[in-house]
Formats: structure tokens, sequence, C-alpha cells
């Protein structure tokens, strides 16, 4: 069976022959299914009214434990966002009531993001669906592969 990515191989071997073109194999996939997980995995949020990032804070905010407050630089840290986009993400939540901003009790000019009893009851309710989703997105892949693929994936998402 030849997927898109081995068809776009091939042409690329015909027209260019003198170029090595390997590195699509493993870029183009990881590529493709990323923008495929994307996708099913914003259905599963759209589920719960959130989206991908919305999610992301929240479930930073829960993992690390009561009393689900972090300062907006540790958020960023250990959220999967970037400093430019975690404001305007924090506005968004704080007005759908999922986050609060109390002041820093280290920094008297800074906040802390605290996540409010519906942001935990949200993120709560949409764990086990986002987890349910991952698992049928891995569906194929036996726990051996599993444990493989996130293993190779890891080598790679050195900075």
């Amino acid at each position: 069976m030849t997927d898109h990515v081995e068809s776009v191989l091939q042409q690329w071997k015909r027209e260019r022959p003198d170029l090595d073109v390997s590195p699509m194999a493993v870029v183009g996939r990881v590529s493709r299914v990323a923008r495929r997980f994307d996708a099913r995995l914003g259905r599963t949020f759209a589920g719960h009214n959130l989206d991908a990032a919305a999610f992301d804070v929240l479930a930073t905010l829960r993992r690390h434990g009561s009393p689900y407050t972090l300062s907006p630089k540790d958020l960023t840290n250990g959220a999967m966002v970037t400093s430019s986009a975690i404001a305007q993400r924090l506005n968004r939540l704080e007005v759908q009531g999922l986050i609060a901003r109390s002041p820093s009790s280290v920094d008297g000019r800074g906040k802390n993001v605290v996540l409010t009893d519906l942001g935990r009851t949200t993120v709560d309710s949409a764990l086990p669906d986002h987890l349910r989703t991952e698992n049928e997105l891995l569906d194929p892949l036996d726990d051996a592969e599993r444990q493989t693929l996130a293993a190779l994936l890891a080598k790679l998402d050195v900075p």
C-alpha cells in the first residue's frame, strides 16, 4: 500500500534523483499525522466548549495540584503555549470564568493565575474524553510500538 508521502517521494526521486529526499518520509508523515491528530482532538475539546490551547492551560493548572495556582511565567513554561499567546488566552478563560487572577504573594505587582471551581470541573470532564480520543488515534499501534514511537519522538523533541 502506497501512502501519499510515498507517492511524493517517488515523484521527487524521478524528478530529482540527485537529491536524497528520505527526510521527507519522516517529516512529511509526522506533519500529516499531527494535522489529523489536532483536528480530531479539536473536535473532542469543542464538545467541552474548549479549544486545544484552553485545555492546555486548564490542564497545566490542574496537574500542578492544589491550590491550582501558577504565575503566568510558570504557566507558560509548563504549558504548550508561547508567552506571546498566553495573555490573550488567559483573558478569554477569565471571561469564561474558568480561571481567575489574584495578586502574587511573591511580587506585589504580579498576578497569579488560579483555576476556578468551574475550570476544574471543566478540565476534569474533558480529560477522560481527551484520553479516549488519544487512545483511538493510537489504536493502530500496540503497546510496544507506542513506547518505541514515544521514545523516538522524544529524541527529536530536544531543543
